[in-house]
């Protein structure tokens, strides 16, 4: 067809003729004649209708007109066909003359004014409509797996390639991936995209849609109560999975048997046939759940009648917690022994001090309910109650050796025997010390001598005493201890109101920080050894105030009393002398007698002088320290 539009178009004349229009039938298809212009176009017109409208980059169906060993030559009913490399057709090795085919138009005319097509194009095109139509409507497609890649399948879909993971294959994981090549499987489209013309496929979700329609077809026939068989699929830690026919259930390791297991091996094997029983399902989530020990009676029907609340037991620990232990005393019948019952004792502990696992021994029945199944187990009932006989074994003043158990801000617990603590308060430790806390005076584990000071058998509380074990010490010292009394002392510590100072026999007294000044204006300082006076004793209150700066202070208000008396004395003897020399003068002038008359008044006014001098200077000093005194008296009770 082309050859001859060619063949014509080169005899056409250069300009048209100046004769009529009109054709000559008789000389049309012979050589030497020629079509005018006008008769150019309207055969033209008329040849393109005849022709199939076409547009670049579009999709058309064409038919194979020829076939060569390297191309294809379509027809697609335009004014030229297309060639096709035979390569692109090597997925149809069945193609042959007349066969329909699609070809994408890269452009309608070349330079060479040739038609340019591509199957493969078309294919691909093709393929991405059918593969987004496929993922819109959930389609089941089909492909051929080309080869193997990384992660996975390359699948030929519709003519493009697609990947198929390797957890998509199978619901069972896939380890060669070899034997797939070469297959043609059925796909749904799980994922595109767009930008890059990507395509992922899933054979797994078939297989899962036909799963799950067998299981909705299996639930729709479960009924609670039902026993079916099944067999072992899997088994883990906390269950057993059953296959029922397509459909998965589970028995919970508490479901497999009456008797307390570790692991589900002990009771079944992978493969094995069993019969279960349904006790619950979900429709929704499709979970069923499977009980295997419901099958057969339980243990507590079998108990016997006769047991009741009192009653002994022996059995064996299968369990041990901080709170408690099981006992087993029949094959799958189990009661608690809470740690609290363990022992008479008040300071609980946890139950590995008492069994493990494995242990035999006898109990006794506190709780029995036969409808729950459940009863409550006690070991320190089989032992009498300590507290029964308290009176007796730890009268009010009675001295006991007992442990030292724990401690509390306000005290130490002394287990005097299994079950039986007492308190020492804080204030009951010692009659000297000041201890803030009792792990200043004893530590856990310590063997503690102490005395009942007041018994509670009602509340089981028992008072005891360390310090009462000694006579008060206090009626000594304050014989001892007096006001104004010195005594050596050392510096233990120190704060900002004042220093604490260790005494001779063990006592501590407090000396306010005023009363720490030396005679050098320095402060005393920890660990110095120093005198101290007594400023303060306080018998009920256990308190000694004590001044080392008063010391000094008192001797010098002494010795300016002791000048003053010098003075007085010395007054004194003038006084005297001046008397008896009068009296021994027995003759004398008038003018003498008014010398010494006027001698003795000055003298008298001079001793009067000094008199009431004196006198005012002690009474002022003894005003000056009573306020002093009473001040620091005022200090110091805020100190304590």
């Amino acid at each position: 067809m082309s050859e001859t539009t060619t063949d014509t178009a080169e005899h056409l004349p250069i300009a048209p003729p100046a004769e009529s229009t009109e054709i000559n039938w008789e000389t049309i298809g012979k050589k030497q004649d020629n079509y005018n212009y006008a008769e150019r176009d309207r055969l033209s017109a008329i040849y393109e209708k005849t022709l199939t409208s076409i547009a670049e980059n579009q999709v058309l169906d064409g038919k194979v007109v020829e076939m060569t060993s390297k191309d294809v030559v379509v027809n697609i009913n335009y004014k030229s066909e297309g060639v096709v490399p035979l390569s692109e057709f090597r997925y149809n090795p069945d193609l042959k003359i007349g066969d329909t085919v699609e070809v994408y138009v890269e452009k309608q005319e070349d330079k060479n004014g040739t038609l340019l097509i591509s199957h493969k194009k078309a294919r691909f095109v093709r393929a991405w409509e059918r593969v987004n139509s496929a993922l819109a409507t959930s389609e089941i497609i089909k492909g051929l797996v080309k080869c193997r890649t990384k992660g996975g399948l390359i699948v030929d879909v519709f003519g493009m390639e697609a990947f198929l993971p390797g957890s998509q294959i199978d619901v069972k994981p896939v380890r060669d991936y070899d034997i797939y090549v070469g297959k043609t499987m059925e796909f749904k489209v799980v994922k595109i995209n767009p930008e890059f013309k990507n395509v992922v496929v899933s054979h797994k979700a078939l297989i899962e849609a036909e799963i799950e329609q067998q299981k909705q077809e299996i639930i729709a026939k479960l009924e609670k109560g039902q026993v079916l068989e099944g067999t072992v699929k899997n088994i883990t830690s906390y269950g057993v999975f059953i296959d029922l026919g397509g459909v998965d259930g589970l028995i919970h390791i508490t479901d497999l048997s009456w008797f307390r297991i570790t692991h589900p091996e002990e009771v079944v094997q992978i493969g094995q046939k069993i019969h279960v029983v349904i006790l619950d399902f979900d429709n929704e989530k499709k979970r069923i759940q499977l009980g295997l020990k419901q099958l057969s009676a339980h243990p507590w029907d079998s108990l016997s009648a006769d047991l009741k609340v009192g009653d002994k037991v022996k059995g064996k620990i299968v369990v041990v917690a901080d709170y408690g232990a099981f006992i087993e005393i029949a094959p799958g019948i189990e009661g608690l022994i809470h740690v609290s019952e363990m022992s008479w004792s008040q300071h609980l502990r946890t139950a590995h001090d008492f069994f493990k696992v494995g242990d035999e021994t006898e109990a006794s029945v506190l709780t029995l309910s036969r409808e729950e199944r459940k009863m409550t187990l006690g070991i320190k009932q089989l032992t009498p109650d300590p507290w029964s006989q308290i009176m007796d074994k730890y009268p009010k003043g009675s001295k006991h050796t007992g442990t030292v158990r724990n401690f509390t801000n306000f005290g130490v617990f002394v287990e005097l025997e299994e079950g039986i603590d007492g308190l020492v308060h804080i204030s009951d430790l010692s009659w000297t010390k000041k201890i803030k806390h009792p792990s200043e005076f004893t530590k856990v584990g310590d063997k503690l001598e102490v005395t009942v000071l007041e018994v509670n058998s009602e509340n089981r509380r028992l008072s005891l005493g360390v310090k009462q074990l000694e006579e008060n010490p206090w009626d000594t010292f304050e014989t001892i201890f007096t006001l104004d009394s010195i005594h050596k002392g050392t510096i233990t510590s120190m704060n900002d109101k004042g220093a604490t100072v260790n005494l001779p026999y063990g006592v501590e007294g407090f000396a306010p920080s005023k009363h720490l000044i030396k005679e050098n204006g320095v402060p005393a300082r920890v660990e110095e050894a120093l005198d101290f006076k007594v400023i303060e004793f306080n018998k009920e209150a256990k308190k000694i105030i004590l001044s080392h700066s008063r010391i000094k202070e008192d001797s010098l208000i002494e010795e300016k009393e002791n000048k003053s008396n010098e003075k007085r004395a010395e007054a004194k003897d003038t006084r005297q002398a001046v008397k008896k020399l009068a009296t021994n003068i027995q003759k004398t002038t008038l003018g003498d007698l008014d010398s010494l008359s006027n001698l003795k008044d000055e003298m008298t006014k001079n001793e009067a002088a000094a008199d009431k001098k004196a006198a005012d200077k002690k009474a002022s000093d003894k005003k000056a320290a009573d306020d002093e005194a009473s001040a620091e008296k005022s200090e110091d009770s805020a100190g304590e």
